[in-house]
């Protein structure tokens, strides 16, 4: 079974410190994590830590202990287009990336159907990602992670180009491969009412530091909201049982606000 857990994680530019004993629960296959927290809290750094693309003190634990290619699979929230591919040319790109050999094989062509029609994205095949607006280069870019079939995928707030209808198909498509398959989805969220109804764990990043994480229902309250993000809010429960966020305006107490945000 596919598990992750960090262990005392640091990371420096510069050396400045822009995380810093930042530990986790036990992440495991099935499950979704929403990493959360202000903005420059550290959450870009801490992707690239856990994928192994930036050095630093602690441990990032993985079981069955391969971060090999198809282990672990990042998704940078920077979406600058470089090249001129066809949406079709990228994902097959990205899916022999993985592979020995780029000779192409008709099981490569039929993963990257199934992967663009999960994503509903057939009609963008063949129209170069320049031509694209931000969001569908996004879902591009998520059809690239999904193509790899990696154990576990960080994605770094695969989202925020899309409308409400994608943003909801998305997360909800990533919560399933999780479930069926067995993987581990770390994703980074601004909207906590999403990570609410989408996540099964979560993890606060706050001026480099991780001060909470586990269940949503647990995490999510209050008082966590008061600390970390400074406003007043309520964490109401609707008919079904789902929960929300109810935002009623800027925390007065900043003096008890922990450190300030990091890059």
């Amino acid at each position: 079974m596919v598990t992750l857990q960090l262990e005392n994680v640091g990371a420096s530019y510069a050396g400045r410190t822009i995380l810093s004993e930042v530990s986790t629960p036990l992440f495991k296959a099935g499950e979704v994590v929403a990493l959360i927290g202000p903005n420059a809290a550290g959450k870009s750094t801490l992707f690239r830590r856990i994928a192994g693309l930036l050095a630093g003190p602690g441990a990032v634990r993985f079981a069955p202990g391969s971060q090999g290619q198809t282990g672990v699979c990042y998704m940078p929230q920077d979406g600058t287009v470089t090249a001129r591919l066809t949406a079709y040319e990228s994902v097959l790109l990205a899916c022999k990336q993985q592979q020995q050999g780029w000779a192409v094989q008709a099981c490569d062509l039929a993963r990257i159907d199934e992967v663009m029609a999960a994503l509903d994205i057939e009609a963008l095949a063949f129209r170069t990602l320049d031509e694209m607006s931000g969001g569908q280069r996004q879902l591009v870019s998520i059809a690239q992670v999904l193509v790899r079939d990696p154990d576990i995928l960080l994605m770094d707030e695969p989202t925020s180009a899309l409308d409400m209808r994608r943003q909801v198909q998305v997360l909800g498509l990533l919560r399933t491969l999780a479930r069926r398959h067995g993987k581990i989805v770390v994703v980074a969220l601004h909207d906590l009412n999403q990570a609410l109804q989408f996540a099964d764990q979560v993890l606060v990043l706050a001026g480099g530091r991780a001060p909470h994480g586990g269940r949503c229902e647990e995490v999510i309250t209050p008082a966590m909201l008061r600390e970390v993000y400074r406003v007043e809010a309520r964490v109401e429960r609707c008919s079904r049982g789902a929960a929300r966020v109810i935002v009623d305006g800027v925390a007065q107490a900043w003096a008890s606000a922990g450190p300030g945000p990091t890059p």
